[in-house]
């Protein structure tokens, strides 16, 4: 018997053994299972976390877009008639001059016609956003504001640095000066 209780004991720790060395490496599976499933989780997440940063980079991209593109339209309306209206100066130009010439002539029905159409003209200007650029004699000079044509020797000394003449009329359309008036400065 004592044969047999030996075979059975060597039996038992033989199956005791196997049973453990199985839970052991089920044990193991499950953790490389878990750990697997874990890592594939934390790499969904870190996926889905580039995707929404791609996302809400293209969205603030698009966003830069729209607001760059509607400035830059309104810009575009704003002066869009920058380029006809500064072809059109030169003719408010002969207007002064002809209404200075009128104005010495006898003819005063001619002169009033001519001054309808040329404030009719100015008020069109106006209405599309030109405004004259007020400068005076004895105004001082601003080289941002005035183009200085020539310097000439101021007739006295309190005029000196400052405008003696206006040459030609400056106009600015909206907050832009399409044409600076062109002046003679006292030094």
């Amino acid at each position: 018997m004592s044969d047999k209780n030996d075979l059975e004991d060597i039996l038992n720790d033989n199956l005791n053994e196997e049973v453990q060395d199985n839970i052991e490496q089920h044990g193991e599976e499950t953790q490389e299972e878990d750990v697997q499933e874990v890592s594939i989780e934390e790499q969904l997440k870190e996926e889905v976390a580039k995707e929404k940063d791609k996302f809400l980079r293209l969205f603030a991209e698009f966003e830069n877009y729209k607001k760059r593109t509607s400035k830059e339209r309104l810009e575009l309306f704003r002066t869009a008639g920058q380029e006809i209206i500064t072809a059109l100066l030169p003719v408010s130009d002969d207007f002064d001059r002809a209404m200075l010439e009128l104005s010495k002539s006898e003819n005063k029905e001619v002169f009033k016609g001519v001054e309808l159409i040329q404030n009719k003209f100015k008020q069109v200007l106006k209405s599309k956003g030109l405004d004259e650029v007020e400068v005076k004699a004895g105004d001082v000079f601003d080289a941002e504001i005035h183009e200085a044509i020539t310097q000439i020797p101021a007739p006295d000394k309190k005029m000196k640095g400052k405008i003696i003449d206006v040459i030609e009329k400056g106009y600015s359309l909206g907050d832009k000066v399409i044409r600076h008036p062109k002046v003679v400065v006292g030094n």
